[in-house]
């Protein structure tokens, strides 16, 4: 099992939320740590989680209220668990800033009402995928307040994903085949024409041979 697939079962399951993407990041820039702070738990993995959780089904709309939120997890070195620890509803989330528009680039900041925090992914196309569930999730679950996506590539705003690029595909494939039905009907067509003509031709020249 993956750490993605461990994290969502051991963080996210047993409180019936459902993890729709993560990301492996590190971060830009070093945090302060107070003068007082003394000892710590060693070195860690960070990921940051994007999950929904769904509600019971209300009585008026017939419909699950669902509640997304964006989750820092840890993993400290040594250990095989995973800990849960900042979280912030995405009503809270203001601003995604992919950095770079015109090149792939593993960097991104997230600025939340009370935080700001600039990662590094550990690999650009995991970042880009992560954006791409992210936006998505945003379009479905934000009615009023949507955060800003600055500084990204078109792709991870829906131009050119592999969701649209399929759609795109199958709609010209239908287009071609349809295409392809109308021309074959004219050409029946024109050979049921032809061939009631000859009928006709045929049934008059047998008239005229009988008449002789």
């Amino acid at each position: 099992m993956n750490a993605k697939s461990a994290i969502s079962k051991e963080i996210f399951a047993p409180h019936d939320e459902r993890m729709l993407g993560a990301v492996q990041v590190k971060r830009r820039t070093k945090k302060k740590i107070p003068f007082l702070a003394t000892g710590g738990q060693g070195e860690y993995l960070t990921y940051i989680c994007l999950s929904v959780i769904c509600f019971s089904i209300c009585s008026v709309t017939n419909k699950k209220p669902a509640q997304a939120s964006i989750t820092k997890v840890k993993q400290f070195e040594g250990s095989t668990s995973f800990v849960r620890r900042t979280q912030w509803m995405l009503e809270q989330l203001r601003q995604v800033n992919g950095i770079d528009p015109n090149r792939d680039s593993p960097e991104f900041d997230l600025l939340f009402e009370n935080a700001f925090d600039q990662w590094v992914a550990n690999t650009a196309s995991e970042k880009c995928t992560f954006f791409q569930v992210l936006h998505h999730t945003c379009q479905r679950y934000l009615t009023d307040k949507k955060p800003e996506f600055i500084n990204c590539q078109s792709k991870i705003m829906g131009g050119n994903s592999i969701l649209h690029s399929a759609a795109d595909s199958v709609t010209s494939a239908v287009q071609k085949a349809s295409q392809a039905l109308n021309e074959r009907g004219e050409r029946l067509g024109r050979a049921e024409e032809k061939t009631e003509e000859l009928k006709n031709s045929a049934q008059q020249f047998a008239e005229t041979a009988h008449k002789v």
